[in-house]
């Protein structure tokens, strides 16, 4: 496994179009695999052509905060190939499988979780991370199906990644101890050089 299969996440919440370029360059440098750019952003969609146009074809290219059908297109138009809700809605995971596109449905218990696999997802993002904890992870791990990814996000930094991937996540999705608006691209990639390392010291 190279350091750009290691499955992070960088969310980019609040960036703008202006400086969404170097920002993404900056965690793909330090080893992040993928981006995710919610919908709740300045001009989202703008943002996430501006990455898949100027960034390696390797990089994953999400949008966050998907809330509808509608959406899961929007993004998807605008080149997006990964779709992340903070909430399990059925009719969203299955227009986002159905388009080919990766389903990160948001799930805060079990129930949901089955939801979302019924609709077709193959991962799942615990949310909030925090309150659902390692030892939760591990429950639902032990009764969805085999080879469910499970993606915490929400109170997961680089204290914490280690542990989340000693347990058996699959990767995870990282907010705002790595990002927040207006963070310059270097302290940007600084913090994602210190997640990547967290976490590859117990994976590889």
């Amino acid at each position: 496994m190279t350091i750009h299969e290691a499955g992070l996440i960088a969310i980019l919440r609040g960036v703008t179009p202006a400086h969404v370029v170097a920002v993404a360059s900056a965690v793909w440098e330090a080893g992040f695999d993928a981006v995710e750019v919610p919908l709740n952003s300045p001009d989202p969609l703008e943002s996430i052509r501006r990455i898949c146009r100027e960034l390696p074809a390797g990089y994953r290219v999400g949008a966050g905060t998907v809330l509808t059908p509608d959406d899961v297109h929007r993004a998807a138009d605008a080149g997006a190939r990964m779709i992340v809700s903070p909430n399990t809605k059925a009719s969203v995971v299955s227009e986002a499988v159905r388009l080919g596109l990766e389903s990160y449905p948001g799930a805060a218990t079990p129930s949901e979780a089955f939801v979302a696999v019924d609709a077709g997802a193959r991962a799942i993002k615990l949310f909030p991370a925090d309150s659902i904890g390692i030892s939760g992870m591990r429950a639902w791990a032990g009764v969805l199906p085999t080879g469910t990814q499970m993606v915490p996000v929400g109170g997961v930094d680089a204290g914490n990644l280690g542990s989340w991937a000693a347990a058996g996540a699959s990767g995870a999705g990282i907010g705002t101890s790595l990002y927040r608006p207006g963070d310059p691209p270097d302290v940007v990639h600084r913090r994602a050089a210190e997640l990547v390392r967290a976490w590859t010291a117990t994976i590889m």
